[in-house]
């Protein structure tokens, strides 16, 4: 993104707050008592969809290290059902998985004889963790073959186990070349998590519709809305540059 579209956005609120005519920037300006109540509005749904986010990037990036490690198995049974599981997740859009996870899966607990709801917020999170583990389990698989086959042999040399080479030899060193597409997978969950305002979950976007529907005026909250999630993202990526330097994942050479 060019840098003076981060500043323009910004500048065009402010200036809209103070004209007249068609704008309608009065519904998000702080400087009167209804804007910053509509401001304040807005921003406490980002609480949610950094939860949300967060704990789903989380259970994404466990999921997908268990669904990496059958597609480098030599066994051809196991990479079978990786490939089966990597091509099944991509292939469902995330809307109509979000739909059968919270809508269809409790169905399928009860044919089971579980009683087993699914909130809103639970129902976010298993859509954005179980869509987004197929591209995880990719760049894990990408990243641990980028390791060289005498590091993994070395290691077996010296006595160590297929599991202790993973964790000691193999994965530190893919984590430091894959940390890049992670972020930039969590920087999806982030933006994909607006997806959850269709099934009730008050983050982000939900609080903008619902303001929408009682201000009408869809440009200004919207801007601010889009506003909020570049804020989100620019953090995000500030903050995995930093853990970059610190991994020395941007060694260049």
């Amino acid at each position: 993104m060019p840098k003076f579209l981060i500043f323009l956005l910004p500048l065009v609120l402010l200036a809209g707050c103070s004209s007249s005519g068609n704008w309608g920037w009065y519904v998000i300006d702080p400087r009167t008592e209804s804007g910053w109540i509509n401001v304040k509005f807005l921003i406490s749904g980002m609480g949610d969809t950094i939860l949300i986010s967060v704990i789903a990037a989380v259970i994404s990036m466990a999921l997908g290290l268990l669904v990496a490690l059958p597609g480098l198995s030599e066994r051809r049974g196991w990479r079978i059902l990786n490939r089966v599981y990597v091509e099944l997740i991509r292939a469902i859009p995330l809307l109509p998985m979000l739909f059968w996870v919270f809508y269809g899966l409790p169905l399928v607990f009860r044919a089971m004889g579980l009683d087993i709801p699914i909130d809103p917020f639970w129902g976010a999170i298993i859509t954005l963790a179980l869509s987004d583990s197929a591209f995880t389990a990719e760049i894990y698989r990408a990243g641990i073959q980028s390791i060289a086959k005498g590091q993994r042999e070395a290691a077996q040399t010296i006595g160590l186990s297929y599991g202790q080479t993973m964790r000691y030899v193999i994965l530190p060193q893919a984590i430091r070349r894959i940390l890049p597409p992670l972020a930039n997978q969590f920087i999806y969950i982030v933006k994909m998590s607006a997806f959850a305002s269709v099934i009730g979950m008050q983050e982000l976007t939900r609080r903008a519709n619902e303001l929408v529907v009682t201000e009408y005026r869809p440009l200004e909250i919207y801007s601010l809305l889009i506003l909020e999630y570049l804020v989100l993202v620019l953090i995000i990526s500030a903050g995995v540059r930093w853990l970059e330097r610190k991994m020395g994942s941007d060694e260049r050479g």
